[in-house]
């Protein structure tokens, strides 16, 4: 079945669900910035909008485009920068 998850006062909200070899998210955020945490590694990729991703270790913020696909290590926190309204699929490994 689906879990609907929120997070930061409802400006991130995504749905869980199970596929055949790994659970994913897919979700939408509003614009803003967020700090998220991992307990996997996390294939994230933008369906739409624009986004700016700054992983652990990174001084600067990176642009991630439509289609595009980043991957975050497990246990870290990595920023987010959302310019407008943003949908994404989450891949946990």
């Amino acid at each position: 079945m689906f879990k609907v998850n929120e997070y930061f006062d409802g400006k991130v909200k995504s749905i869980a669900f199970k596929r055949a070899d790994a659970p994913a998210t897919v979700g939408v955020m509003a614009p803003g910035e967020y700090t998220f945490g991992t307990s996997t590694i996390e294939h994230m990729t933008l369906i739409s909008g624009r986004i700016q991703v700054r992983l652990p270790g990174d001084k600067h913020f990176v642009k991630i485009g439509v289609n595009e696909t980043f991957v975050v290590a497990a246990n870290v926190k990595f920023d987010v920068k959302v310019e407008e309204e943003s949908a994404y699929l989450c891949l946990y490994k």
